[in-house]
């Protein structure tokens, strides 16, 4: 599932149609989850903006003041399967690609959540296996995925990664000017990385 509801206040402007590497952050977001049945919980301003696809539901937060677990309650709804685990991946991270989601998913295993960290930080995405994901309706609204993720009945499976991808999200102007330096400097242009 895909969160993209926010308001970026922080950021002036709606950060999700900003580009990268000539794709918005949106588009980035749903080219990371383009492997796996996906959930896309937008703001209403972005509907015309996500492509049709047979595999991808769009569920429009017209309430995005009630915060994130608003969002991943409507994601949740939207898949019917309560045994299903849940990938959750936040919009405005734009480095998150589709070969990391796989690997956080891999690793999980029969954990209840798996997700990726660097010296003990916390990234994303986020995997829910069924124990948490039935825990979803009770989050209080203005809560984050953290709280969720952390709660100390879970079993958890902390994946190391050493690079910005799990860890950078977009949410101010010099946020997305880092964002863009590493684009530039990651992503192949004319099938050379660039230096």
């Amino acid at each position: 599932m895909i969160l993209a509801a926010g308001r970026s206040r922080r950021m002036g402007a709606q950060k999700l149609l900003l580009e990268l590497g000539g794709r918005t952050l949106l588009e980035r977001a749903l080219a990371a989850a383009s492997a796996f049945p996906t959930v896309a919980v937008i703001a209403p301003d972005l509907a015309a903006e996500v492509p049709k696809r047979p595999d991808l539901t769009v569920v429009i937060n017209d309430q995005p003041e009630r915060g994130m677990t608003r969002s991943l309650a409507l994601a949740d709804a939207a898949v019917p399967e309560p045994e299903a685990a849940l990938v959750v991946l936040l919009a405005d991270t734009p480095l998150v690609d589709e070969a990391l989601v796989r690997r956080i998913v891999e690793a999980r295993g029969g954990a209840d959540v798996a997700y990726p960290v660097r010296a003990g930080i916390g990234g994303r995405p986020v995997v829910f296996g069924p124990r948490p994901r039935a825990e979803i309706a009770n989050l209080e609204e203005g809560d984050t995925l953290r709280l969720l993720r952390d709660d100390p009945r879970w079993h958890r499976v902390e994946v190391e990664i050493d690079d910005d991808a799990p860890f950078l999200d977009v949410d101010t102007p010099e946020e997305f000017d880092r964002a863009r330096e590493l684009v530039a400097r990651l992503e192949p242009f004319d099938g050379k990385a660039r230096s």
